[in-house]
């Protein structure tokens, strides 16, 4: 009882918290959406993290852009491009009717600016790969860019689509410095940056000018909702009590302890998307004392009970995970499926034996004097919170003390760019094996985003194949020997598989779940209240 009256307390202080008095009924003045974190910042080229990408889509915008279907290129800032044959130059012809928030009109010398920042190793951005190997990008003049490659891109265009490939302003970055994405952003997106307040809510206000919004909606601008309030809520009890009290009109971070209550309510709806792919894990750096052993790795990985983390913490709601991406995924090795690492605690036990890793006094295993106990860093919220401690619980089980510790997001991602942890919580979107492989296992992307400090030769030139690949075949072949590699050498514990579901009020009209980087919103151009 003690215990449920402090759920109920919390839940009162988070929801006093969220009220806001900026709702009426059947106006379209203000929409509350709640997340679970914020973003160390909003800045393009530096923030791989999605709660960065779910503002960012809504303040700026890309060349082309990413139908529902999340396979079907679209007209985004660019009207039309063309390839030339050798797959080396895209030539972009420009809209003429952009401004940014600030009015200036957008020109291509914003897009050259643009990408070669994002390039720039000055820039330090974890995703410059994702612009290809570019040789040149050039202004022919104030409404074409031509967009020139060292070698084919067979993924230039999706990548393109994504929130690190937006359009910033050059005089505004230069003049807000490294407070850039802090204290402002200049986007043609349609909202402009109203007022961020890190850990607590971002406010944007609706861009009237915007009217060139991508054709993947009715409604392509200016957007029908006045402003915008993302607001973060970490805890699940207090996230369900906004969503089911009306405190929130509309969120993809629903708890899925309630998503039973939810869909019987008359007065919401679940709008699920199957589009795309989003995966759940825990990976080692795998040359950090302990886990730099392949047989502890394995051992590990086999310890962890994925069907009962998907059942017991989600409900069902979400797919047990035992590849690093899905196996319903572009390019995914079927030849692998049948020798994926299963829960099996037996075998997990047996292989530490093996490998000379004796069970202690306390329960725990050693090895030359050394204690089996790696550090896990990982994000606050009780997604983590709770994937941490099942996974501690069922490591236990094999004589493994893992340490956990969680940081809010506005430092976590700094935290795990150090060399300071042996694994790390991790969640990331994809569309293909590509997608995923060629962000997380690049020698050259060491030591973030591959923080597991993969650095193989045979796999950067197995990546180089697969991306500057001319035919499907030849693709899907590299790409599955990555896959079969890095999982031999088991350097990631797959947890779920996450489904995109968006829990928005009845008195939201009609709209479609967008899977673009996990943000479910996108542009946010069609969401209205209807009554």
């Amino acid at each position: 009882m003690k215990h449920l009256s402090s759920i109920a307390a919390g839940v009162l202080l988070g929801l006093a918290a969220l009220a806001s008095p900026a709702l009426a009924q059947g106006s379209n003045a203000s929409l509350t959406i709640v997340r679970e974190v914020d973003s160390d910042r909003y800045d393009p080229h530096r923030s791989t993290a999605r709660s960065a990408s779910e503002v960012l889509f809504m303040m700026a915008d890309t060349l082309v852009s990413l139908d529902h279907d999340m396979a079907t290129i679209k007209p985004g800032l660019a009207t039309s491009w063309t390839m030339a044959p050798d797959g080396k130059t895209y030539t972009f012809k420009l809209r003429n009717d952009v401004s940014f928030c600030d009015g200036k009109k957008l020109t291509a010398q914003d897009v050259v600016y643009s990408i070669k920042r994002w390039i720039d190793p000055a820039t330090r951005s974890p995703v410059a790969w994702r612009a290809g190997k570019i040789e040149d990008i050039v202004a022919t003049d104030d409404y074409t860019v031509e967009y020139k490659l060292k070698a084919p891109f067979s993924e230039l265009l999706y990548q393109l689509t994504q929130s690190f490939a937006v359009v910033v302003d050059k005089a505004n970055v230069e003049a807000l410095g490294a407070d850039f994405g802090v204290k402002g952003f200049n986007g043609t997106g349609p909202y402009c940056w109203g007022d961020w307040k890190p850990r607590n809510e971002f406010r944007l206000k609706r861009h009237a000018a915007y009217k060139w919004g991508p054709p993947i909606y009715q409604n392509t601008g200016p957007a029908q909702i006045e402003e915008i309030v993302w607001r973060i809520v970490p805890e699940d009890n207090t996230r369900l009590a906004a969503v089911m009290t009306g405190q929130t009109q509309v969120t993809q971070y629903v708890p899925y302890s309630g998503m039973a209550q939810m869909r019987a309510n008359k007065n919401l709806r679940i709008v699920e998307s199957k589009e795309a792919f989003w995966t759940y894990f825990v990976g080692f750096k795998i040359d950090k004392e302990g886990v730099s052993d392949p047989a502890v790795r394995k051992a590990m990985v086999m310890a962890v009970d994925q069907k009962a983390i998907a059942e017991n913490l989600y409900f069902g709601e979400v797919e047990p995970a035992y590849s690093y991406i899905s196996t319903e995924a572009l390019d995914w090795n079927k030849a692998l499926t049948p020798n994926l690492i299963k829960t099996n605690v037996a075998e997990a036990n047996r292989i530490l034996d093996a490998a000379g890793w004796v069970k202690g006094p306390d329960g725990f295993r050693m090895k030359d004097g050394k204690k089996l106990s790696p550090v896990v860093y990982g994000f606050t919220g009780s997604t983590w919170q709770k994937l941490m401690e099942a996974i501690q619980g069922d490591l236990r089980k094999i004589g493994v003390d893992l340490k956990v510790q969680l940081f809010d997001a506005t430092i976590a991602w700094g935290k795990m760019a150090t060399q300071e942890f042996d694994m790390f919580g991790m969640s990331f979107p994809y569309i293909s094996a590509g997608d995923a492989l060629n962000l997380y296992f690049p020698s050259a992307n060491a030591p973030t985003p591959n923080r597991m400090n993969w650095k193989d030769p045979a796999t950067d030139e197995l990546l180089t194949k697969g991306i500057t690949a001319l035919n499907e075949a030849d693709r899907a072949a590299a790409y599955g020997e990555v896959l079969t590699k890095v999982h031999e050498a088991a350097v990631w514990l797959p947890l779920y598989h996450e489904p995109m579901k968006i829990a928005a009020s009845a008195r939201l009209g009609p709209f479609k779940a967008h899977n673009i980087y996990g943000c479910g919103l996108y542009k946010g151009l069609d969401l209205k209240f209807v009554r």
